[in-house]
């Protein structure tokens, strides 16, 4: 008898084939083979969600370069963790003189009447040597509370670094895709004029502007120098953008925009920087340290903040002159300006590898 009859195959389930539009058989879904998650190669992927089989009748889920971003981000744990501390300390920050105040009466700025007190004590140290929370960090050589100064002195750090970083924002992306798009001879001498500026020290030039305007009150002081910052730091901003444009400026996007008769500047400000936000999103992030750290540079050698006011680099300074009797004073300002720069950076990093999808391939 022939092995091959029909009368000696295994029994099959009791199935009509699957039939294409064409009219022939096919083989089972890739689901029925591979499980959940439709495999396809790196150019065809439609995101990190799983793709699931339509002819099942689920529903697809669609996914985005953004909602993908996150997932990675929370998958990187220094990134995460950089994340969480820069928001702790800007709460703190904020909201923390105010507690202070409602919760001890004292101020960053308040000076005990009290002759005797007027005097540095040491962290959670009464003025009778005993214990005591009323100054976890101690006090300052006029009595001053030090948690309460650092506090107040996040808040300028901070809004110092966030300021002039989007100022070098406004002006560096729009100097660079500018640049980028008109091309030719318009692109080289914006171009020269960056590297001309290159070649001037960073720090000098910012000295110079803060030296030549000096302001009379401290706050006048400080919007100098949000602007001094500000109008230097853009220079690596401008060449970031305008190799994202230049890559970008003859995408079938934008051809499809310049034919339908679209303006140079709606083109170049709606069409291609919205598509270079990755980029100046993660440049950013990397900005605000660098900005904090000369502000806290500028402000050790007097041409920063101005008293009443203090950042953490002004408290840094005054800490300095006292630290082999006072460290403390030194310690918790610089302590806490380095855990912020450190997350920042690792907040940088994260998203730096969370934008660009190529590096989890």
């Amino acid at each position: 008898m022939n092995k091959d009859s029909p009368d000696n195959l295994p029994e099959t389930p009791n199935r009509e084939p699957a039939i294409t539009p064409l009219g022939t058989p096919h083989e089972p879904p890739i689901r029925a083979r591979e499980g959940n998650i439709i495999h396809t190669s790196p150019e065809l992927a439609v995101g990190e969600g799983d793709v699931r089989s339509a002819e099942l009748g689920e529903v697809v889920e669609g996914t985005s370069l953004w909602r993908d971003a996150w997932r990675r981000l929370l998958k990187n744990r220094l990134a995460l963790f950089g994340m969480v501390v820069v928001i702790l300390i800007t709460i703190g920050a904020l909201i923390g003189p105010f507690i202070i105040k409602q919760l001890t009466g004292i101020t960053p700025d308040f000076i005990p009447s009290d002759a005797a007190l007027i005097k540095a004590f040491p962290p959670f140290t009464a003025p009778d040597g005993s214990f005591s929370w009323k100054h976890p960090m101690g006090t300052d050589n006029q009595g001053r509370d030090l948690l309460a100064r650092v506090l107040q002195g996040g808040q300028i750090s901070l809004m110092v670094g966030i300021i002039a970083t989007l100022m070098s924002l406004i002006i560096g992306v729009s100097y660079g895709a500018v640049a980028g798009y008109l091309g030719g001879r318009i692109d080289n001498l914006l171009m020269r004029l960056v590297d001309v500026l290159y070649s001037l020290p960073y720090i000098i030039i910012v000295i110079v502007l803060l030296s030549m305007f000096k302001k009379e009150t401290a706050q006048g002081q400080l919007i100098l120098l949000f602007i001094a910052l500000g109008s230097i730091s853009w220079l690596t901003m401008a060449r970031i953008v305008r190799g994202q444009v230049l890559s970008l400026k003859n995408q079938e996007f934008v051809l499809a925009a310049r034919a339908t008769g679209v303006s140079t500047p709606r083109i170049i400000f709606r069409h291609i920087v919205p598509n270079t936000l990755g980029p100046v999103i993660v440049y950013a992030t990397l900005t605000i340290p660098t900005v904090m750290l000369s502000e806290a540079f500028l402000s050790f050698l007097g041409f920063g903040v101005q008293p009443p006011l203090a950042s953490w680099g002004s408290l840094a300074a005054v800490g300095s002159q006292n630290i082999a009797i006072y460290p403390w004073q030194l310690l918790f300002p610089g302590l806490t300006m380095g855990l912020t720069l450190f997350s920042l950076n690792f907040l940088g990093d994260g998203l730096r590898d969370a934008l660009d999808p190529q590096m989890q391939r």
